[in-house]
């Protein structure tokens, strides 16, 4: 009998589960601390160590990509929010180093 794919498991945002090369690259965040109360505007300051590919990293929060970011995200709703830096690559794919912090929005 025949197999037939009907979906693809996505961990949001356009990373898949298999895509996430492993290149030696590390992302640390320092800034917020993990369960930190901040505004609705947060720079978030992280160390990217470039492995073999990565070039830069995107944000995500709450699992959303955050298109255009340049350091600061903005305009997050009160309660608890998740707040991800990843490694990417010159062509935008993200690679297997992350990084990730709660924090409450007052």
């Amino acid at each position: 009998l025949p197999i037939s794919v009907v979906g693809v498991l996505a961990l949001g945002a356009g990373v898949e589960a298999w895509a996430a090369k492993d290149d030696g690259s590390k992302v640390t965040i320092t800034s917020p601390a993990q369960g930190a109360k901040v505004g609705s505007d947060v720079e978030i300051v992280y160390d990217l160590t470039k492995g073999s590919d990565a070039t830069h990293a995107h944000c995500f929060v709450d699992g959303e990509y955050q298109k255009g970011w340049k350091g600061t995200v903005k305009g997050m709703s009160p309660g608890t929010h998740e707040i991800k830096v990843i490694a990417a690559d010159k062509d935008h794919q993200t690679l297997a180093a992350e990084a990730s912090v709660k924090v409450e929005v007052q």
